[in-house]
């Protein structure tokens, strides 16, 4: 007998009250939690026992047969921009560049490029002494440039590829990686602009400057100026600029360049080259290659594969959330959810484009990962837009953006950036992170519902 829309809808509720209820009150982790929810979401809405395995083994491993590896070799790059220095060798040949007065945009563009590879939390703890530096040598509040450091990480964060939140959406919606990361791109800008325009305003609020005490241990007894740290960088032997974006341009580049001969429906000879070089897995790990031999020539085999394997470690849980997702997602579809609630919503006002959005955020609010509230608006959503006319590339990306929004206490990177530029009152905690993810994340929705407007 086939489940009733009721039913199904009951099913779907009950599902993700009980997977926010383990996640926040329990000690199930969010992964067992999603296969939970996603089992509980088949059997209420009318599923046979049977059908429902199926339908979460399937789910699980198509999702990581599209993503995983790019995952695998995307922690893999980062380890090795992170522990070469490439980072560091990005973030003060910015500085450089942009000039005197412009130190926090300096930061912010840094922030930009070096989250796409690196994940957010290492890359603010490895740019923290520019940021001291800047503050001492300026004379600006360390908020103004730490929380603009802050903003262009998260934005990319949040939105490119292959940063394994925004790739594991792209693989549930199965949408192009080349097209995600060039949409990722775009939305990250005003994002990045509204967090510095408010770390300006922050630094006048808050005025804080690094002292010579070091009241804390991420705090140097000594400060350094800027200029002592650009020549202490040079000193380093940090490898060259190009070496250090090479791993992130040419992956960038060939699944650009991929996305474009798919979309031309170009087919035989040098393209059929294009399309290989530039599919997600080879495009990624030919980075990974560049970033080995560009970037640990000069250290030994046994210490490079020790360091990339840290990288691995630390990607096994996103693979098993991300799959999971998928899992649930796919019970969704399976079960009917989605078909039914996708008539339901055509038949209201609301832009679809907003239903992950929603989701994502409301998620993000419940339980405070952004990589877990992403997904699972992702699964929840898939199979609703599916059945819709919405375009499914702006849709991953609601998806991503929408967990954006507040990020505190169950944060790690609210912990993080306020460890670091050493606010310990919780009003300013607040202000410092909270506020700013809370403005990035409207003006992303403002920026998303202007985008459909036109490409939707």
């Amino acid at each position: 007998m086939e489940a009733s829309g009721a039913q199904m809808i009951f099913g779907l509720v009950l599902g993700v009250a009980i997977l926010i209820f383990l996640v926040l009150k329990t000690k199930i982790h969010a992964f067992l939690a999603l296969i939970i929810a996603a089992s509980i979401t088949g059997l209420i809405g009318g599923m046979s026992a049977p059908d429902v395995v199926n339908a979460i083994t399937a789910g699980f491993g198509s999702t990581l047969g599209s993503i995983g590896i790019v995952i695998g070799f995307g922690v893999m790059m980062g380890r090795i921009l992170e522990v070469s220095g490439a980072a560091e060798k990005m973030a003060y040949t910015l500085v450089k560049w942009v000039g005197k007065r412009k130190e926090e945009w300096a930061m912010a563009i840094t922030g930009y490029i070096v989250s796409i590879p690196i994940f957010v939390d290492s890359a603010f703890v490895i740019l923290t002494p520019l940021v001291k530096a800047l503050s001492k040598k300026t004379g600006k509040s360390v908020l103004t440039i730490g929380v603009a450091l802050g903003a262009g990480l998260v934005a990319t964060h949040h939105a490119v590829p292959p940063t394994p939140g925004p790739l594991g959406v792209a693989g549930i919606f199965g949408v192009d990686v080349g097209l995600m990361i060039a949409w990722g791109l775009v939305f990250a800008i005003p994002v990045t602009v509204v967090g510095v325009l408010y770390a300006k305003w922050l630094g006048k609020k808050i005025y804080q400057i690094p002292d010579e005490t070091g009241l804390d241990y991420v705090r140097p007894v000594n400060p350094i100026t800027v200029q002592e740290f650009l020549e202490s960088k040079e000193k380093k032997d940090l490898p060259s600029l190009t070496r250090s974006v090479l791993p992130i341009f040419v992956p960038i580049i060939l699944i650009f360049a991929n996305t474009t001969v798919t979309a031309l429906k170009l087919k035989g000879g040098i393209y059929d080259y294009i399309t290989f070089l530039g599919s997600p897995i080879i495009a990624v790990g030919i980075g990974l290659i560049f970033s080995i031999y560009g970037l640990y020539h000069h250290v030994k085999r046994s210490e490079a594969l020790d360091q990339m394997e840290e990288g691995i470690k630390t990607s096994g849980i996103i693979l098993l959330v991300t799959g999971a997702g998928g899992a649930l997602g796919n019970v969704l579809r399976e079960s009917g959810s989605g078909d039914y609630i996708a008539q339901q919503v055509a038949q209201l006002h609301l832009p679809a484009i907003l239903i992950p959005f929603i989701i994502a955020t409301i998620v993000r609010l419940i339980q405070g990962s952004g990589t877990v509230a992403m997904i699972t608006a992702a699964s929840i959503s898939a199979p609703i837009l599916q059945q819709l006319n919405v375009n499914m590339a702006l849709a991953a990306q609601a998806a991503a953006l929408g967990a954006m929004i507040f990020s505190y206490f169950n944060d790690s990177l609210f912990w993080v950036i306020n460890r670091m530029l050493g606010i310990k009152e919780v009003k300013e905690q607040i202000l410092t992170w909270s506020i700013p993810t809370t403005l990035a994340w409207a003006a992303s929705l403002v920026t998303l519902l202007i985008v459909n407007a036109f490409f939707g």
